[in-house]
């Protein structure tokens, strides 16, 4: 039904979107994508499930606390694999990115084991009619979070102090380091809000599949990348709404051929980059060009 394939595409899209949002921040600011923000939001879910675990079914707080420890995590990863690399060229940055990705990745294997880990309900879980389509109240919830944390960041980046200092650092960093801008603090702001968002959309994912599990960042690491790109690399706005595209794209293909979901999904960044290379927001991040 058309209906209900297009609720659960804008589910599955609004998590894109959150996990795209880390990677065009991250490249607007220091113009490198961070190949380790699909494994940290495999640790999103995994510091969302021991919250859970910890505080017991109240979600705003299991949400909120997940996000800082998640916002920490990209603190700490930046610190220790990027900023000793600020100034070299962005093929040996990459190749940290994805030397801490594998790290991230079998450390979770190590300590948390390739076993599949159900999260306990935050909430309880109903159904609702919506003409012929059915959408449950964890549908909604992600929806809603989703949409909310994107509106939150969208007045961060233009109605704050450090917001336009973002702006100003990914406009043009030197002369933004010469008005008295710390881009060690800009940077330190970005990898926490990008790292914080996507260990949201970790949580919110566990929550939907009542799975959490150490691989779980591979595929959904890829997808977002494919969004921030289809989106236009470097643009918040169009961070959001290819995350939303591919999803809804993504779910009336799986509807059609479901054997190939992830095949569709590389099949529109394929053509993006063939087709419009810049994606449909061609623009720097934060603003849009004309």
């Amino acid at each position: 039904m058309f209906l209900q394939q297009l609720i659960n595409g804008l589910m599955l899209g609004s998590v894109y979107a959150l996990i795209a949002l880390g990677y065009t921040m991250v490249y607007g600011v220091m113009k490198f994508i961070n190949f380790a923000h699909g494994d940290v939001f495999m640790w999103g879910a995994f510091l969302g499930l021991l919250s859970a675990k910890f505080i017991g079914p109240n979600f705003i707080v299991v949400l909120l606390l997940t996000m800082l420890l998640t916002g920490v995590l990209g603190v700490v990863i930046e610190r220790i694999a990027y900023r000793p690399l600020r100034h070299a060229p962005r093929l040996v940055v990459t190749t940290s990115a994805i030397g801490m990705s594998l790290i991230l990745s079998n450390l979770a294997r190590l300590l948390i084991g390739s076993e599949t880990y159900p999260i306990p309900k935050l909430l309880a879980v109903k159904g609702f009619h919506l003409g012929n389509a059915l959408i449950n109240t964890t549908q909604i919830l992600t929806l809603v979070t989703a949409v909310v944390l994107m509106l939150l960041l969208q007045w961060f980046i233009n109605g704050t102090r450090y917001g336009k200092a973002i702006r100003a650092a990914s406009e043009d960093s030197e002369t933004a380091g010469l008005m008295g801008i710390s881009m060690d603090q800009v940077v330190m702001v970005t990898f926490f809000i990008g790292s914080a968002l996507g260990g949201a959309a970790g949580l919110l994912v566990g929550m939907y599949y009542d799975a959490v599990y150490a691989t779980m960042g591979f595929s959904a690491g890829l997808k977002a990348f494919t969004a921030a790109i289809l989106g236009g690399i470097g643009s918040i706005p169009g961070a959001m709404i290819g995350g939303l595209i591919l999803g809804v794209v993504e779910n009336f293909g799986a509807s059609v051929l479901s054997s190939y979901r992830d095949g569709i999904a590389f099949a529109v960044m394929i053509l993006v980059l063939l087709f419009k290379p810049g994606g449909l927001f061609n623009a720097f991040i934060y603003q849009k060009r004309v």
